[in-house]
């Protein structure tokens, strides 16, 4: 019997995601797949002063996918990072069912609340094809990942601000 669970963690352009969903998993014992979903375009491209096309389409996927093992290696995770291209809910749903995930954390999204409500979100279209649970974390309440080269730093970072914070309560005596 197979004691690892199979955790699937959707990130977007932002990494806050992946930080915040790899330290919710902590020390378990779980393989952890990161899957980044490129909407398909339908729109024309300018490539004026592009001489190497097929670097600059394929360059964005690579650095993305080194971005995310890098945090991960940081955390002290191993990672399998999976690059898809079309509908995002579709694509994170497929890779979930692709992995056998018994989990997908991802980002509750930043849409206003009027768009939200007239169009849906992401979360909501994720929540309702997954076959498993959807943990949703709230990626704007944290600080940007990008301003942590590591998540030691990241996690210094936060125990600094547990720690003004309690100093900031009233002592009593």
């Amino acid at each position: 019997m197979n004691d690892s669970r199979n955790v699937l963690i959707a990130v977007d352009g932002s990494k806050d995601v992946l930080v915040q969903g790899l330290r919710l998993i902590g020390p378990e014992n779980c393989n952890v797949t990161v899957v980044k979903v490129n909407p398909l375009y339908d729109g024309d491209l300018n490539l004026i002063g592009i001489k190497n096309i097929g670097q600059v389409l394929d360059g964005e996927p690579v650095k993305a996918a080194a971005e995310i093992e890098e945090i991960a290696k940081s955390a002290g995770v191993s990672v399998k990072v999976r690059i898809e291209a079309g509908d995002i809910d579709k694509k994170i749903v497929e890779v979930a069912e692709d992995e056998s995930s018994d989990l997908i954390i991802m980002g509750s999204g930043s849409q206003k609340s009027i768009k939200k409500l007239l169009f849906g979100s992401l979360l909501d279209e994720v929540t309702r094809q997954a076959p498993c649970p959807v943990l949703a974390v709230n990626a704007e309440k944290i600080p940007q990942a990008a301003n942590f080269h590591d998540l030691q730093t990241y996690r210094e970072y936060r125990k600094q601000k547990q720690q003004s914070l309690v100093a900031l309560s009233p002592r009593f005596h």
